[in-house]
C-alpha cells in the first residue's frame, strides 16, 4: 500500500510532480503549510495557556500582579526537573542536536526531522507552561517548517524549493502568532531563507496569509497589541533620541546575548548532575517571580499591559526590566527550551519606557512620545537579539497603522543591525550555532560546500613513484605525453613525499643527467595535501595558500597513504559552476526554467 501511495507512479509522485513543474500547484502547496502552522500556533498556545491556567490560575501567566502563593513559586522549579530528568531519556533515544530551521536551509537542503521537531515543541512548552521566562516562537517556526519539511521530501522536492518551503512554514507561524503577514513573510526572507527573492514572494505571502487566517479562526491570532493608535507627530529632535534608544538597545542585546553564553558554560562547570541544571534555573526564576510575576514565561501578556495601562513609576519599570531580562538569562542558560522574540519584545518596550523617563527627567520638553519610545525599543531590541530589521519595521507598521513611526523604525533597525553585526557578528541564534561549533551567519544555502568534498571531486587513479627512483627510469615509465601529468611521489611504507610534474621531471632529466638524480629531489609540496573529508572551499584555500596547480589527497594526516589527486582548474570549474547554479536557485531562474 504504501509502494502504490508514494511509489514512482503513485499519486504522491504525480502530485510531487505537479509541484515541481506547475508554480501555481506550488503556490498551492506553500498556502497548505502555512495553514499547517497556524494550526501549530493555536495548538501549542492553547496548550501553554492551558498549563498556565492549571498552574498558576491565569492563561497570561506575565499579566499577573502578583503570586496568589508563595508555592507557586516552586512551579518552575518542577518544571525544571521534569526537563532535566526527561532529558536523560531524550539524549539516549535522540543522540543527534535537533536541526533548527535555519540549520536546516543553511547546511541541509530544507531537511529537517518532523521527531526532533516535536521533541522541541514539547520541551518549549513544558518550559513556558511552567513559567520559565522563555517565548514559544522557537515551538511555533520548528512545527511549522519541520512539517513543511516532511511534505517536501514527501513529495521528492528540489533542494531549493525544500528551502522555499520550510521558510513557508515559518512565515505562517509568526504571522499567525502575531497576527502579522507581513511580519511573518519578512521574518522568513531574513532569517529562514537568509535573503529576500522576487520568485519566492508569492510562496510565502501564501503562507503567510493562510497562517494568520487559520490562526486567528482559532483564536490565537487576534492582531498584535490590536492596533496602538500614535497620535503625537514625530519632531526632528526625536529621530536624534530615538536613534539613541536604538544604539543602547544594541548594547543590551549584545550583552544578554553573551551573558547565555557565560552561564551555560559556568554551568557545565558546576559540580551539579546535568540533570539538575533546568531545576536551579527554576528556582532562580520563582524566587524573582515573588518579586514580580512579569518574569514569567514570554511576558506576551505584561506586554499587552504595558501598552494598555498608564505606565508605573519609572524605579518599578526598571526593576522589572532588570529582573526580566535576568530570568531569560538564567532559564535559557539552565537548559530550558524556547526563544526570547517576545521576551526581547517585552524587554525592549520596558528599555524604552525607562528611556522615556530618563529623558523627561532631564528635560520634559525633549521627550518624545512615550509609546513611541516603547515600540522603538521593543523593536531595536528584538532587531538586536534576534535580527529581521525589515521583519520588525513592518510589525511597528502593522501593530501602529503609523507609517512615519514606520519609516523612523527602519532607521532604528538598520543602525542596531549594524551595530551588532560589527560588535557580536551573530544574531541570538546564529550566536547559538557558534557556541556549537558552527561557522555560519545567516541561513544563505551553503551546504552545498560541505557536500562537494575531496573525495567527490578527486581523481582516484593517481599514480605514484617510489622517491628513490633514479629520473631515467621515471621519464621511461612515465613518457611526456602521459595522459598522467602528475606523480604521487611514496617513500616508507607508502607514505606520501610530495607531488611531481611530468614534462618538469623529463626537463630535469635533459638538464641534470637522468642517471644520478633522484626523483623525491624533485617532489614538490611534500607537507602540503587535501583530506577526503575536507569541502570545495577549504580545497581553494588550501590552492590559493600553497600556489599549486594540483595536490594529491590523502587518507589521513597519519598515514599520508595516496588516494587520490586534485587539480586547482577543476576545483575552481566546480566551484564557479555550483556559485552559478546557487545564484540562480536564488533569483529563481532555474525554479521557473523547469516549470516551462
Amino acid at each position: 500500500m504504501a509502494q502504490f501511495w508514494s511509489g514512482r507512479r503513485g499519486p504522491i509522485w504525480r502530485l510531487g510532480g505537479l509541484v515541481r513543474r506547475n508554480e501555481v500547484w506550488f503556490i498551492a502547496l506553500a498556502a497548505s503549510v502555512g495553514a499547517i502552522a497556524g494550526l501549530c500556533v493555536a495548538a501549542l498556545l492553547h496548550i501553554t495557556n492551558l498549563l498556565h491556567l492549571l498552574f498558576f490560575g491565569r492563561a497570561k501567566l506575565s499579566a499577573l500582579a502578583a503570586l496568589s502563593s508563595p508555592f507557586l513559586a516552586l512551579i518552575p522549579l518542577a518544571g525544571g526537573l521534569v526537563l532535566g530528568i526527561s532529558g536523560i531519556f531524550v539524549r539516549r533515544w535522540f543522540p543527534k542536536r535537533p536541526v533548527d530551521p535555519i540549520e536546516a536551509n543553511a547546511l541541509h537542503g530544507g531537511r529537517m526531522s518532523v521527531r526532533e521537531s516535536m521533541l522541541i515543541a514539547v520541551q518549549t512548552v513544558i518550559s513556558s507552561g511552567f513559567g520559565a521566562s522563555v517565548g514559544l516562537e522557537a515551538a511555533y517556526t520548528q512545527m511549522g517548517s519541520g512539517l513543511a519539511s516532511w511534505l517536501g521530501i514527501l513529495l521528492h522536492l528540489r533542494r531549493s524549493d525544500m528551502r522555499m518551503l520550510v521558510a513557508c512554514g515559518s512565515a505562517g507561524a509568526i504571522s499567525g502568532a502575531f497576527g502579522a503577514p507581513m511580519t511573518g513573510a519578512f521574518y522568513a526572507f531574513e532569517l529562514i531563507l537568509g535573503t529576500y527573492t522576487p520568485f519566492g514572494l508569492a510562496p510565502v505571502g501564501a503562507a503567510a496569509v493562510s497562517g494568520y487566517f487559520v490562526a486567528k479562526a482559532l483564536g490565537a491570532g487576534g492582531g498584535f497589541m490590536n492596533q496602538i493608535p500614535i497620535s503625537a507627530a514625530l519632531l526632528p529632535a526625536d529621530f536624534a533620541l530615538l536613534l539613541l534608544l536604538g544604539i543602547i538597545c544594541a548594547l543590551f542585546g549584545v550583552l544578554m546575548m553573551s551573558a547565555v553564553t557565560s552561564l551555560e558554560q559556568l554551568c557545565a562547570r558546576i559540580p551539579l548532575p546535568r540533570a539538575m541544571i533546568p531545576a536551579t534555573g527554576g528556582l532562580v526564576t520563582g524566587l524573582l517571580a515573588l518579586i514580580t510575576p512579569q518574569v514569567l514565561s514570554s511576558g506576551h501578556g505584561a506586554l499587552f499591559e504595558l501598552f494598555s495601562r498608564a505606565p508605573g513609576p519609572s524605579d518599578v519599570v526598571l526593576i522589572t526590566l532588570i529582573l526580566k531580562a535576568f530570568a531569560s538569562v538564567v532559564s535559557l542558560g539552565t537548559g530550558f527550551r524556547g526563544g526570547l522574540f517576545f521576551a526581547s519584545l517585552f524587554l525592549g518596550g520596558m528599555t524604552g519606557e525607562v528611556f522615556f523617563f530618563a529623558v523627561d527627567y532631564v528635560d520634559a520638553r525633549l521627550a518624545p512620545d512615550l509609546y513611541v519610545c516603547a515600540l522603538t525599543g521593543m523593536a531595536a531590541l528584538a532587531v538586536a537579539i534576534i535580527g529581521a530589521p525589515l521583519a520588525m519595521s513592518f510589525l511597528a507598521l502593522e501593530t501602529t497603522g503609523n507609517f512615519p513611526l514606520a519609516l523612523v523604525m527602519l532607521a532604528v533597525a538598520s543602525i542596531v543591525s549594524v551595530i551588532v553585526r560589527r560588535i557580536f557578528g551573530y544574531s541570538f541564534a546564529t550566536w547559538r550555532l557558534h557556541v556549537r561549533g558552527e561557522s555560519i551567519r545567516s541561513a544563505q544555502d551553503v551546504g552545498w560546500m560541505r557536500e562537494l568534498t575531496v573525495g567527490r571531486l578527486m581523481r582516484t587513479d593517481m599514480p605514484k613513484a617510489w622517491q628513490g627512483m633514479s629520473l631515467s627510469e621515471f621519464v621511461e615509465a612515465f613518457p611526456a605525453q602521459s595522459s598522467n601529468q602528475w606523480v604521487a611521489v611514496t617513500g616508507k611504507e607508502d607514505h606520501y613525499a610530495g607531488i611531481v610534474f611530468v614534462p618538469d621531471a623529463h626537463l630535469a632529466a635533459v638538464e641534470n643527467g637522468a642517471e644520478t638524480a633522484l626523483l623525491g629531489q624533485l617532489a614538490k609540496f611534500p607537507d602540503q595535501f587535501l583530506l577526503p573529508s575536507m569541502d570545495i572551499e577549504a580545497a581553494v584555500q588550501t590552492f590559493e595558500q600553497t600556489e599549486a596547480e594540483a595536490l594529491a589527497a590523502v587518507d589521513n594526516e597519519k598515514d599520508r597513504r595516496v588516494i587520490g589527486l586534485l587539480t586547482e582548474a577543476h576545483v575552481l570549474r566546480r566551484y564557479t559552476d555550483e556559485l552559478a547554479k546557487a545564484h540562480s536557485d536564488l533569483l529563481g531562474e532555474n525554479w521557473f526554467d523547469r516549470r516551462r
